[in-house]
């Protein structure tokens, strides 16, 4: 049994980030009484492993280009659109390296000290995630993000530790609209480094990624990776809205350093996925014809690997059989999951239909 769980946890995630990205991240940031406790041990901590960390990197200085790596697969679409199903189901394919869940919290402790901090990991961390009770592991695929926010200040989710400034970080790292160049550069950079180290410690040659903000990127992946294959999954949006308010409420509290009010995360959550929603549309025809696969999630949910068939051959993916028996045995493992049920609240109604209406309309959801 883990000895913490998600509303108890005496630090946060910035435990994992080097010394620059923690002083760049916090400093002069408004720290609200009740986490300051929290704050000053995450700060502590991170200064006790900051020696680890300089070391790694000398040793991710020495990592090869991987000349010979596969075009990464992208799968896109907002929080709670299936993407932790299909990303599982999909890296049962052993060709594909991910993120994991341990390099998403220790991003610079992947060449020494890992299987120690990896142990830690598994005897404190649950092993459900508390939104959906989803499987949680050290070694388990996680979304790159996490790492991201431990390695540099250009990411997203520096919002779950100041969710005041969310509509800041939406502009600048999510959406990319006012980031600056130097800014789109260091993130590029990172994103490539963090793709290298997670290739590298799994012997791998493609990446699959899953990462909801990378939706509002696919312009900056281009030119990253200019024949990257992306996947983007759409969902019932009177569900997507239900389930983000539970994720983001239930999880925000082991993270947060700061409060935010109840209807100004309501906003927060109405218009990321505005903001996502547009810029996804605005760029798609930027991918090269045969790269880019639009997928309704409770079309894979009903048959994932009759989809998963379909994905590979859209993307011109090769071998599916030889990873659809792995796959289906992850399938039949998790059939009798047992999913959150949402009824829809008129309040919710309401919101998504004034505030979501095109991809409503786009997509012919209706209650």
């Amino acid at each position: 049994m883990a000895l913490l769980n998600f509303n108890n946890l005496p630090v946060n995630t910035l435990v994992g980030a080097d010394s620059a990205t923690f002083k760049a991240v916090t400093t002069g940031m408004e720290i609200d009484a009740p986490y300051r406790r929290k704050f000053k041990l995450t700060r502590s901590l991170q200064g006790l492993l900051s020696p680890l960390y300089a070391a790694n990197e000398k040793r991710y200085a020495r990592l090869p280009r991987n000349p010979e790596t596969e075009d990464p697969v992208f799968i896109l679409g907002h929080w709670r659109s299936g993407t932790t199903f299909v990303h599982n189901v999909l890296s049962q394919d052993t060709r594909f390296g991910y993120c994991s869940t341990y390099q998403t919290v220790f991003p610079h402790l992947m060449a020494q000290g890992k299987g120690f901090f990896k142990w830690c990991m598994g005897v404190a961390m649950p092993s459900r995630r508390p939104t959906d009770s989803m499987e949680l592991g050290a070694d388990l695929p996680q979304e790159e993000e996490f790492a991201l926010a431990n390695m540099t200040p250009c990411s997203f989710y520096h919002f779950w530790v100041f969710p005041r400034k969310t509509a800041e970080y939406r502009e600048k790292y999510l959406l990319f609209d006012s980031i600056t160049e130097e800014e789109r550069t260091v993130f590029k950079q990172t994103l490539d480094k963090l793709i290298r180290i997670a290739l590298h410690d799994s012997g791998k040659r493609q990446f699959l990624s899953k990462n909801p903000p990378h939706t509002g990127r696919v312009r900056t992946l281009l030119e990253m990776y200019p024949n990257a294959k992306f996947i983007y999954l759409v969902r019932n949006p009177y569900t997507v809205f239900e389930s983000t308010r539970k994720f983001f409420s239930q999880t925000m509290p082991s993270l947060q350093l700061q409060d935010i009010a109840r209807e100004n995360l309501v906003k927060d959550i109405i218009l990321n996925y505005q903001g996502l929603y547009r810029k996804y549309e605005s760029e798609k025809a930027l991918v090269p014809a045969g790269n880019l696969v639009e997928v309704r999630f409770e079309d894979f949910e009903q048959d994932p690997l009759g989809v998963a068939e379909s994905i590979y051959a859209a993307l011109s993916i090769k071998n599916f059989a030889t990873a659809k028996e792995a796959m289906s045995r992850y399938v039949e493992a998790h059939r009798s999951f047992r999913k959150n049920k949402y009824s829809y609240a008129p309040e919710t109604v309401r919101i998504v239909e004034e505030n979501w209406g095109e991809a409503l309309h786009q997509w012919n959801y209706k209650l």
